[in-house]
């Protein structure tokens, strides 16, 4: 796998640095809410399991699985649920944790989905936001780091379903995709 990186973008202690402000804001600012940490699977797993660990307040957890990539490195524009939520979002303070925002199109169908169920609100927290690249209007109320336009994995982003495991962020070299 470290032959397909190109170089490091954020060392292992680069993203613990990241999560560790984003769970102390994320704590602060709902002390008095009712948490519930929606990560949307398979790329933010790893994002969110430290991240809930650096929150020091309680909280609840559930899990989607959605889907708009394929095995490709640009959405297809087509959203699929593969996997709902298990709770009643009515009266939670939902924060969806994404590893990365992208174009915006897989979380902006998220969000209106989830704005349906009647939760007492709705914000959206990405370890890396590509700003450049969007086309849906969806922006991230916690974001960890901005990011070029450049193919990254690791840390849980994966490149098919290969490189999550890296404990950083590294750009993967354009003919690992074909580029």
């Amino acid at each position: 796998m470290e032959k397909d990186i190109q170089k490091t973008y954020f060392s292992a202690e680069d993203i613990q640095n990241i999560v560790s402000r984003l769970g102390k804001q994320i704590s602060e600012d709902y002390k008095d809410k009712n948490l519930l940490l929606v990560s949307i699977l398979k790329g933010s797993i790893v994002f969110m399991a430290d991240l809930m660990r650096s929150i020091t307040i309680p909280c609840r957890i559930d899990f989607m699985s959605v889907s708009s990539y394929g095995s490709g490195t640009k959405t297809s524009g087509v959203v699929k649920i593969q996997k709902d939520l298990d709770i009643n979002l009515e009266g939670y303070d939902l924060l969806i944790v994404e590893d990365i925002l992208d174009s915006g199109k897989t979380l902006s169908y998220v969000r209106k989905i989830l704005e349906a169920r009647n939760p007492a609100s709705i914000r959206i927290c990405t370890l890396f936001d590509k700003p450049e690249r969007r086309e849906a209007d969806v922006y991230a109320h916690y974001s960890g780091a901005e990011v070029p336009d450049e193919f990254i994995v690791g840390y849980g982003l994966d490149y098919d379903e290969k490189y999550r495991n890296l404990p950083y962020i590294g750009v993967l070299k354009p003919e690992v995709y074909g580029e």
